[in-house]
């Protein structure tokens, strides 16, 4: 077991409010990696905007920090190019669920053999706590000050549906129960959602650290993670949130798997010395 500190950047500015979840998600994610022997070099992070997406700012670690609601389809992109990297996309409820809601559907569509983490705290913390996509109805912020007047999404119902083959979720107020939830969807093959509730202490005074440890529970080893149907009632609840993995699917092909660009060589793309005359023969035969 590897020690999580090689994943420490002592000298980051963070600029996460005293108390925020994210930083409990931080240390999961460190010590999910660690665990598994990773090695700073051999992970990529991936984010776009926002609080949450500041996490690769804070570890050492590859990344790529990009366009607001565009995580999901970097982070293809870079699984794509090097199947050999761990690559994690990261972002917080507003950033995968609402500007990059639409791409958040075609990957799990596409299935690429990437983690998705998700912080989700039902706000935008890093504009002042208006609405996100998963803020309760009837939730007052400064923006909506009659009250959310939208159902909020369900993403993990999204997922299912969706046909993903990896649907998780866990709370950052448990460090050890969310890094081996990361664990888990690291491990899988496949896209792996791991929707995370986590308190903003700013601006979200509802959904505070004492509100979803009172609205949440782990499920149990009755539970079976193959049962699509199952998993879907899990999802649906709201009296109190499941923990866990709802649902995994093992052996589906991946994104990579469907390009065909590795079926007699695993190099990765860019390790690779591009065939000229067969490029200039392709766009010879465009003209």
């Amino acid at each position: 077991m590897t020690d999580p500190r090689i994943f420490d950047l002592p000298e980051a500015d963070m600029a996460w409010c005293p108390g925020c979840g994210d930083f409990k998600i931080l240390e999961a994610l460190k010590k999910a990696l660690a665990d598994m022997d990773m090695a700073p070099e051999d992970v990529v992070v991936v984010s776009g905007i926002g609080q949450a997406a500041k996490t690769p700012h804070f570890m050492k670690c590859n990344f790529l920090n990009g366009l607001h609601g565009r995580a999901l389809s970097h982070a293809t992109g870079v699984k794509a190019a090097n199947p050999k990297l761990t690559v994690v996309a990261i972002g917080g409820d507003g950033d995968m669920y609402g500007e990059g809601g639409n791409h958040f559907l075609h990957t799990v569509r596409r299935n690429p053999d990437i983690a998705n983490f998700v912080y989700n705290n039902m706000v935008y913390g890093l504009t002042k706590g208006q609405a996100s996509p998963t803020s309760p109805r009837g939730m007052v912020t400064p923006v909506q000050t009659r009250g959310v007047s939208s159902e909020p999404v369900n993403p993990l119902a999204l997922a299912i549906v969706q046909g993903a083959t990896f649907v998780a979720r866990a709370f950052s107020g448990d460090v050890d129960h969310t890094a081996e939830t990361m664990k888990a969807a690291i491990k899988h093959r496949g896209y792996a959602l791991v929707d995370v509730f986590q308190p903003c202490v700013s601006f979200n005074k509802i959904n505070t650290f004492k509100w979803f440890k009172d609205h949440t529970y782990r499920l149990g080893d009755e539970h079976d993670s193959s049962n699509r149907s199952a998993a879907l009632a899990l999802a649906m609840e709201t009296e109190r949130f499941p923990l866990g993995i709802l649902y995994r699917e093992e052996g589906r092909p991946t994104f990579e798997d469907s390009l065909g660009i590795y079926e007699k060589d695993d190099t990765p793309l860019h390790r690779r010395s591009p065939d000229v005359d067969k490029v200039r023969e392709t766009i010879d035969s465009m003209a």
